[in-house]
């Protein structure tokens, strides 16, 4: 099995941490959060990963040396020399994933959760959707919105009621708000359908997926039970630890 993980990010938030360093090799739990996500990924069974890296990217290559690619197949897709955002990135790696079709699964460095990721993995695998998103009931400010059948219909921002795509009808009656995780499994036909349209260089994914949804099948695997924090702010970075224990993520 095949995943990327994003690793290229500038990691403001976590400054002055990293003015030395990339984000996803702050520690957390004296462990790189990158480690965090390659050890859990590999545990679920991925062979074959693709890592981006941008900021201090010699870091990560030097620190992939260092754990002898932690006994994986790891390609580097390098974006030193533009920083593309997710949609980008995931463009940018389609030499990686295109050629034998099977899907692969798309993963923050600054997550960490207690999903079972081969099984997130294997509902992609037996649906039929270009992109499967891992969401849950968890509180934020922006939400994606499914309909009954676990489909993606659009996105709200429920302190500023700015919807997408542009005219979008949020209804709470139709629509069930979900937070992203950050974690997604994809169908290599989703390059396909960004041939279709105007997507190259520096985009967003999920400007990509609200923008097909309506015409393509993008689902939502949606759940109530999810542990996950997003270790990429100082104030969840000191609540890391713990997360990590009682979650089981190590």
């Amino acid at each position: 099995m095949k995943a990327m993980i994003f690793a290229a990010g500038l990691g403001t938030r976590l400054k002055p941490l990293t003015d030395t360093m990339p984000k996803a090799l702050v520690p957390v739990a004296g462990v790189p959060m990158l480690e965090h996500v390659i050890l859990k990924l590999k545990l679920a069974g991925f062979t074959e990963l693709v890592i981006n890296i941008h900021h201090f990217g010699e870091q990560i290559i030097e620190f992939l040396r260092s754990k002898e690619q932690f006994g994986l197949t790891i390609h580097l897709s390098d974006e030193r020399d533009c920083l593309l955002d997710t949609g980008g990135g995931i463009l940018k790696a389609r030499t990686f994933f295109e050629a034998d079709r099977t899907p692969f699964l798309v993963h923050n460095a600054d997550i960490l959760s207690d999903v079972d990721l081969a099984a997130l993995y294997q509902t992609h695998v037996h649906g039929d959707s270009i992109a499967t998103l891992l969401a849950s009931a968890r509180q934020t400010s922006r939400y994606l919105l499914f309909d009954e059948a676990d489909q993606l219909r659009g996105w709200v921002n429920k302190e500023t009621q700015q919807v997408k795509p542009a005219g979008f009808n949020y209804d709470e009656g139709l629509h069930r708000a979900y937070a992203f995780s950050g974690i997604h499994v994809l169908s290599p036909e989703i390059y396909t359908v960004m041939d279709e349209g105007p997507w190259q260089g520096k985009f967003s994914i999920m400007d990509f997926y609200l923008s097909v949804c309506s015409r393509v099948k993008v689902s939502g695997h949606l759940t109530d039970q999810l542990q996950l924090m997003d270790i990429g702010k100082p104030e969840t970075l000191l609540q890391a630890e713990t997360f990590i224990r009682n979650a089981g993520c190590l």
